[in-house]
């Protein structure tokens, strides 16, 4: 059908490895939790670097969630997770977002 399908805050709550005897996701995308400093903490480094062998062997592609240093982005990076997100990267933009007229939806139901 042309879609692909993502697990969102792997590693995290519900979110774990017996998902993946289930269900064939195209992308994990690695909770906040696993990914804060990273770039400090040998345990977190040995788990995501073993959900990277494992992704590869599914052919899953991974997104980092979180990013808040360079430090994490470039260990990531060269651990082969070039796509991330976080705070390092851009701040939300809600306040970007357009406000909604109510008085518009009355005008498209009469």
């Amino acid at each position: 059908m042309g879609f692909s399908t993502a697990l969102d805050d792997f590693g995290a709550g519900y979110a774990n490895l017996d998902l993946l005897t289930e269900l064939t996701p195209d992308t994990l995308k690695l909770d906040r939790q696993l990914i804060q400093g990273i770039h400090l903490d040998p345990r977190r480094q040995t788990l995501v670097r073993a959900v990277v062998n494992i992704a590869t062997e599914l052919d899953i592609q991974l997104v980092a969630e979180g990013i808040e240093q360079v430090e994490e982005a470039r260990w990531l990076l060269y651990q082969g997770i070039s796509r991330q997100q976080g705070f390092f990267f851009a701040r939300p933009g809600l306040e970007m977002l357009p406000v909604v007229d109510p008085a518009r939806f009355e005008e498209a139901k009469g």
